[in-house]
């Protein structure tokens, strides 16, 4: 048995926490099964599972190795058919999206992207806070926002638009402005980025210039969802993307305000480590994620 496959029944045992279901999936022996997995753990010279009469799971080096074996493996089944037109990619992809467009636009749409590429498989991360690509073993990561220099490769993937918008009930309590000069009677929501911890001033677009100010405000929050559920609440104005609060607004439960001064919409764009060029993997994705966003987040 060559490394690779030696590779693939140790990622098989981890999966299964157990020899013989692994086995079976692999229409192999539960002998040879667990004579690789001993051959793999000498040739790496470190315990790679914690074996009980029970179930299989990983040791702490195993893990990290598991993390590694899944990568070889799909960069080496991607080589294998990286001259065969109809074979398309193959293997694992790891991505991360933020919170909300994972669940309300990449999601939704993925049956689609996996019949497109029927030999791929995906680990989508859905998370707020500033995932480590390199440490974390992920291939590539949606941003949102302007970036600061991280050394990674960028693709630029659109521009999402921000709305202002309140609630019927705060509305009713404040009064709707019409321009960012009678504020002053009005609080915020403040939504404070986990990269960052700190909440941004109110924003919007005048002659072609960025204009801010503080807002005050008496909640800050520090994820898309809690940001939403304290607007409609009725705790203040909130600047958010158009297609996050879309629904929201169709059923009258938010209002848009101040329409002619909007904030500056929002780069977005896919971050992936420093392979240049990117997997088939990752270029497939990006091409499919880059025309789902356009469709998506298209300003109404």
């Amino acid at each position: 048995m060559d490394r690779i496959d030696l590779f693939r029944v140790f990622a098989r045992v981890v999966e299964c926490a157990n020899f013989t279901r692994a086995a079976d999936t692999l229409g192999l022996p539960r002998s040879t099964v667990s004579a690789a997995v001993q051959e793999l753990e000498g040739r790496v010279g470190a315990r790679l599972l914690n074996r009980t009469t029970r179930q299989v799971a990983p040791t702490r080096e195993g893990e990290l190795f598991y993390e590694r074996c899944l990568r070889l493996v799909a960069d080496m089944e991607e080589t294998e058919s990286l001259f065969r037109r109809d074979a398309g990619p193959a293997g694992l992809l790891r991505v991360d999206v933020p919170g909300r467009i994972g669940r309300l636009i990449v999601a939704p749409a993925l049956p689609d992207f996996l019949e497109r590429h029927p030999r791929l498989q995906l680990a989508l991360g859905m998370s707020d806070r500033p995932v480590d690509l390199v440490g974390e073993g992920v291939d590539c990561a949606l941003r949102v926002g302007r970036l600061g220099d991280s050394g990674l490769y960028a693709r630029p993937l659109g521009e999402l638009a921000l709305i202002n918008v309140a609630s019927p009930a705060y509305l009713a309590r404040h009064g709707v402005p019409a321009h960012p000069a009678e504020l002053d009677a009005h609080w915020a929501v403040h939504y404070a980025p986990p990269a960052s911890g700190r909440p941004a001033p109110w924003e919007w677009m005048e002659d072609g210039a960025l204009r801010t100010r503080p807002l005050p405000g008496r909640v800050i929050v520090d994820n898309a969802e809690a940001y939403i559920a304290c607007c409609l609440a009725g705790l203040g104005l909130i600047q958010i993307p158009a297609y996050d609060v879309r629904d929201a607004l169709r059923a009258g439960d938010l209002v848009e305000v101040m329409p002619a001064h909007r904030a500056a919409p929002m780069p977005m764009t896919l971050l992936y480590t420093h392979r240049h060029p990117p997997s088939r993997r990752v270029q497939v994705f990006a091409g499919w994620l880059e025309e789902l966003m356009a469709g998506a987040c298209a300003p109404e």
